[in-house]
């Protein structure tokens, strides 16, 4: 699959510095393999020529990154966004969390980032590297030689259920504005509505049994931005304890899926870095999917300045007995 090059975003980015527009980029750099692609900061024409990379595992929203950057920035800072990231830097907007006077945004075009775990299983342990190319990928192995894979075989999951590719926020683009698509992103969740309570009640102490509470969940998600968090605080009973099999412990995913509602964009960040592989965007969902079943529909980050329909009280207001009527209120 086609995607726009790392020459192409270089080419942009020290046009910027070069002529003051910005004083640094917000870009990706290569960790200690090829797969292993990090959010960097590049303040030189010769570091991005040295350590700027740009391929099909620079899937980071960068969004969260300006709120801490913005701060400590003498200049503008440039930051490219795909289509799904310019949700969440809208929604960061509307709740003040960074300058937006700080930021020079350039819009890229997305056709989705590649998975390394559905790239593990699909071509066994043991990779020693990942070549990106238009006809997919070819994946170095120990154990298996050369596998060659179809991208869209190995994709991460928000992006084979792309909500977006249209850029809702920037200052210029690389491409065209894009268009909001057809999604399936609700799938799942319908799926799991339709389950009986004790089969739902087994799904999630299966899935998030596995939480060894590293909160990579918690510190990538864009809705996550307070400066001193609930569950850090040494009072709360609940700072870094060890995993346990206990509802109590499940109770971490579930409150703070409630902390960012309304605020989510989807983003799918808290499962793309979960190192267990829990579906823990399958719990934003759900309450993502309620929003629009009782309110109507709505996009976190659509525009910045919006309202979440929770946080806007009118007489209309569903009540719960009508949420049971719709047959979706005893479904979680």
């Amino acid at each position: 699959m086609q995607k726009i090059s790392r020459e192409t975003l270089i080419e942009k980015a020290k046009e910027l510095l070069q002529n003051g527009t910005v004083s640094s980029v917000l870009g990706w750099k290569a960790g200690e393999f090829s797969y292993d692609v990090t959010p960097a900061t590049f303040n030189s024409v010769e570091e991005l020529e040295k350590d700027f990379v740009y391929n099909d595992f620079c899937g980071a929203n960068f969004s969260k990154y300006l709120v801490k950057a913005t701060i400590k920035a003498e200049g503008k800072i440039l930051v490219f966004l795909k289509p799904c990231d310019t949700y969440s830097f809208n929604q960061l907007l509307t709740e003040h969390r960074f300058n937006r006077e700080k930021v020079y945004v350039v819009g890229i075009p997305c056709e989705g980032m590649v998975d390394v775990e559905a790239i593990r299983k699909a071509a066994g342990e043991g990779i020693v590297s990942v070549e990106c190319t238009n006809d997919g990928l070819v994946v170095d192995t120990l154990y298996n030689g050369k596998v060659k894979l179809a991208e869209q075989d190995v994709l991460l999951e928000r992006c084979k259920v792309c909500k977006s590719k249209k850029h809702v926020a920037y200052d210029e683009l690389l491409g065209d504005e894009g268009e909001v698509i057809e999604s399936k992103r609700f799938d799942e969740v319908e799926r799991l509505e339709k389950m009986t309570p004790d089969e739902r009640f087994a799904f999630w102490q299966r899935e998030l049994s596995r939480c060894i509470r590293c909160n990579a969940c918690r510190d990538i998600c864009p809705a996550c931005t307070c400066e001193q968090c609930v569950f850090n605080n040494p009072k709360s009973g609940v700072e870094n304890k060890a995993a346990a099999n206990s509802f109590e412990e499940k109770m971490f995913h579930i409150i703070r899926a409630f902390h960012v509602v309304g605020r989510c964009t989807d983003c799918g960040e808290c499962s793309r870095v979960c190192p267990q592989n829990i579906p823990l965007h399958l719990l934003n969902r759900k309450f993502i999917k309620d929003i629009d079943n009782f309110y109507g529909e709505y996009q976190a980050g659509a525009e910045v300045g919006s309202r979440a329909p929770l946080v806007n009280y009118t007489t209309d207001d569903i009540e719960a007995s009508d949420a049971v009527r719709k047959g979706d209120g005893e479904n979680a």
